[in-house]
């Protein structure tokens, strides 16, 4: 059990660390907002599609750990935005701000003793908590090295 214990915040870490890329911040930071909404010749998505395709997912991975009666989501509809340009000047900072607050709910799950991580997810079937925590940090990761090639793309990676 006390090694059980002591993975809690190597887990809780790996949902925000930069050990091996660039994190978060630093990828959705000082964007200009004219390049938010821009589509990379060759490439599919635009930055914003980006950013708030990583909020969603993780939005929903969170609902599913917490919410005993989740409803699952529409692929991709639910997971991506239809317009490659975000729906407003605010919507960026929203999307990076409950981003933020969502991986901060998830930190907490991970850290939280009262939870087994290797229990399943009751709204799930064989899901565990340390599955979906592991998705998280994966899928974040993955997307945000997306991000940094639509950025360079654009000419605006690094950020300035």
């Amino acid at each position: 059990m006390a090694q059980a214990e002591s993975v809690r915040p190597i887990i809780a870490r790996l949902l925000d660390w930069e050990d091996a890329h660039a994190g978060f911040d630093k990828v959705v930071g000082g964007l200009a907002p004219k390049l938010q909404g821009q589509v990379p010749a060759g490439l599919p998505y635009s930055p914003w599609q980006l950013l708030e395709h990583i909020r969603l997912t993780q939005e929903d991975i969170l609902e599913f750990c917490l919410n005993p009666s989740y409803q699952e989501r529409q692929w991709p509809d639910d997971y991506w935005p239809k317009s490659p340009s975000p729906p407003s000047l605010d919507a960026w900072g929203r999307s990076v701000a409950g981003f933020r607050r969502d991986r901060e709910a998830l930190k907490r799950l991970a850290l939280n003793q009262e939870i087994d991580l290797l229990e399943k997810v009751p709204a799930g079937e064989d899901q565990t908590y340390l599955r979906e925590l592991l998705l998280a940090a994966d899928h974040t990761a993955y997307h945000l090295g997306e991000l940094v090639v639509v950025r360079r793309a654009l000419g605006a990676w690094p950020p300035s």
